[in-house]
């Protein structure tokens, strides 16, 4: 097995939106923000070769949204999901599988891309892989999360055929499990990577960033901050007894960390490249 890192850009948002109710004066200590209180964030993706296949997890915001809806988000930096794919050696019609942690823009865009304006799959050879709860949410949203749950990225891959769905304690993947938690959104998956004898675990929007370690650093965004809470609290636990590196899909400057125990908890132990730590 093998993983690759495919950035896909950066972009802005809100940095009291990203701690929830952590004060500025806090989070500041950790990332810088400008003017309007807007900090950066990657849109980072893995890329694991799995046998004989070809496992994209999670595809960044995409290129088909309007100016105006991109304005808002300040995208920035040269890298794209499918420059990123060439770099590292592949074709888009060569990726057999797509993993959605869950199905917010940020992380979907990607998955389906406009053609002679039309909506096609972007890997147009891949099964598409999402919680079916996860799913059921985002076709149906609630008020709150309706602006991150947008037709024209999910509603293709349905129509297409190649939806399929991940169930908790099961795994289409050898050396690859899913962890389902409920409290950013319902049924986030976050990928466990077994890949030679080290563990992997790509963390998604339980923690964005390695800013987000302490357990009451919780995004604004979540549905069920309390939730939040106590998932960080049991996998960060995990993370320290087990010594797995955590892969962050959000943190601008740090690909990946580990984690162990200090006086007050689980602190960062290392931060760096993945490569670092592969």
């Amino acid at each position: 097995m093998k993983i690759h890192i495919i950035d896909t850009g950066f972009f802005k948002l809100d940095g009291g939106a990203m701690f929830g109710v952590v004060p500025k004066t806090l989070w500041s200590r950790h990332i810088s923000s400008d003017e309007n209180n807007l900090c950066n964030w990657a849109a980072r993706c893995l890329l694991i070769e799995n046998g004989s296949r070809l496992i994209l997890i999670d595809t960044g915001l995409g290129d088909k949204q309007s100016e105006k809806f991109f304005s808002h988000y300040y995208r920035n930096g040269d890298a794209t999901l499918l420059s990123s794919i060439y770099k590292a050696g592949f074709a888009p019609e060569e990726i057999t599988d797509v993993v959605l942690t869950h199905l917010h823009f940020d992380h979907a865009g990607g998955a389906v891309r406009y053609q002679d304006g039309k909506p096609v799959l972007t890997f147009p050879n891949a099964q598409y892989w999402s919680a079916k709860g996860q799913w059921e949410w985002a076709i149906r949203p609630n008020a709150r999360e309706k602006a991150s749950f947008l037709p024209e990225n999910l509603l293709p891959i349905e129509a297409s055929g190649h939806l399929m769905f991940i169930e908790k304690g099961n795994s289409p993947f050898p050396g690859i499990s899913f962890i389902h938690v409920d409290g950013h959104t319902e049924q986030m998956i976050l990928p466990l990577i077994d890949c030679n004898g080290k563990k992997y675990l790509f963390a998604a929007d339980l923690l964005p960033s390695s800013a987000h370690l302490p357990i009451a650093w919780v995004m604004g965004y979540d549905v069920r901050p309390l939730v939040t809470m106590d998932e960080k609290k049991q996998i960060l636990q995990k993370v320290s007894d087990e010594q797995i590196t955590l892969i962050f899909e959000h943190d601008a400057g740090y690909e990946a960390a580990t984690v162990k125990q200090g006086e007050k908890g689980i602190e960062i132990g290392t931060r760096g490249r993945l490569a670092d730590y592969l």
